[in-house]
């Protein structure tokens, strides 16, 4: 493959690039899980009361918010290698926190699916684009420590979010949000795009072409594989944690669940998580094997959850915090996908590999319901959970360990 000339770069790992990209996903973690913290609220406040309709319109919500983090993968992934990687984790910081404020004063249900169509169309950037920066302007030698750094710090963005959505109004929480993000707009004079981008520009490649994913058969299949290793990840929090409540009753927990507080302990497993990811994978210098090694303890712990009987609250909320810990090797997952293509295709792809399984929470809540109406809830949650894990263990060993590699090269399209 076609390398690009070298430029100097700040090596250090606690540099500009790798802070600002750090707390930019601090802030889209928070608008996230905001979301589902004060869902109930705020259509209260806005009218709603009946406990259909309150259902029916959150997910109508999220599935809003869904479809602008879908195809705000697709434009700032592409955006990025045409761009630059800095337009878009400035504009995607920009346009989720003019969402969050303009969230704050919504005051009909139209209004407010509009505005979290827009915010999710801005916090599908940040990750991606983050990720990127941060890999092209490290040393490889300590790549995954600065990927480390940003999941770690924007994983706990979450728990922020559920104090200030537990101890504030909605609509404060909303300006909390979109105030933190325009804050951290000021940081923007002491970044500096990747070296790697700007010699790139310089050349006639194609950059940022996504339909190219998909007219290469072995580029394709390494593009899936990315995404695919990723998905146990949200089977974990979008079916197992979301719906937490209907587990408690099903496997006999002495007292009720609250989702809420499964989510607040799920996160906090993924804040130690991601850092024990990041940091193993640069110690023994492997990014396949510790994803292997964590999608094991996966299983391992939704058998424990799904198998188990008759637990007590507490043990159900640390159970909680173990599967979070265990699927906290989103830092990582995201490091390969940056580290398997190209820098002219790199922030395409590692933009919308995360936004992709994200929204393949709509297909596993869908084979979900049809699975639970079928066989029931648990026997139904081990059958989707077999398929992610054994689809996700094949993906992660058949791709190529990437580790140490140089990522100053074209991917030829």
């Amino acid at each position: 493959m076609p390398t690009l000339k070298s430029s100097p770069q700040k090596h250090y790992l606690f540099n500009t690039a790798v802070i600002v990209a750090a707390l930019g996903y601090f802030v889209d973690i928070y608008d996230l899980v905001l979301f589902s913290i004060v869902r109930i609220p705020s259509l209260q406040s806005l009218g709603v009361t009946d406990p259909t309709a309150l259902l029916e319109d959150g997910v109508m919500l999220l599935n809003m918010q869904m479809a602008g983090m879908l195809l705000g993968g697709i434009a700032w992934g592409v955006l990025g290698d045409k761009k630059g990687r800095l337009s878009v984790l400035f504009g995607s910081i920009f346009l989720y926190s003019i969402a969050n404020i303009l969230n704050g004063f919504v005051t009909t249900i139209p209004m407010y699916a509009v505005l979290r169509f827009v915010a999710g169309v801005g916090l599908a950037g940040e990750l991606g684009a983050g990720i990127t920066l941060v890999s092209e302007v490290l040393p490889k030698e300590k790549r995954g420590y600065g990927t480390m750094v940003v999941a770690t710090i924007g994983i706990s963005g979450a728990i922020l979010a559920g104090i200030v959505g537990e101890y504030f109004g909605w609509r404060t929480a909303y300006f909390i949000g979109g105030g933190l993000g325009m804050l951290l707009l000021l940081l923007r004079v002491g970044v500096y795009e990747s070296g790697m981008f700007n010699n790139l520009k310089q050349t006639n490649v194609t950059r940022g072409n996504f339909l190219s994913l998909f007219t290469n058969a072995k580029r394709f299949w390494k593009y899936l594989k990315c995404i695919l290793i990723g998905v146990p990840i949200w089977y974990v929090v979008g079916i197992l944690i979301t719906f937490s409540p209907e587990f408690g009753v099903a496997l006999g927990v002495k007292d009720t669940v609250s989702a809420a507080r499964a989510v607040s302990f799920c996160y906090l497993g993924l804040v130690f998580g991601d850092f024990a990811s990041g940091f193993l994978s640069q110690r023994f210098q492997s990014r396949r094997n510790i994803v292997l090694a964590f999608l094991l303890l996966t299983g391992i712990f939704i058998g424990v959850y799904l198998l188990g009987r008759e637990f007590s609250l507490t043990a159900f909320y640390t159970l909680c915090v173990a599967l979070g810990f265990a699927g906290g090797y989103w830092a990582v997952f995201v490091t390969i996908a940056a580290e398997q293509f190209g820098t002219n295709i790199r922030a395409t792809v590692t933009t919308t590999v995360p936004n992709f399984v994200r929204g393949a929470v709509v297909p596993l809540t869908i084979a979900f319901t049809y699975l639970k109406d079928g066989v029931g809830l648990v026997p139904g949650a081990i059958l989707l959970a077999v398929l992610c894990l054994v689809i996700a263990i094949y993906s992660i060993l058949t791709l190529d360990e990437t580790y140490g590699k140089d990522l100053n090269y074209m991917e030829p399209l």
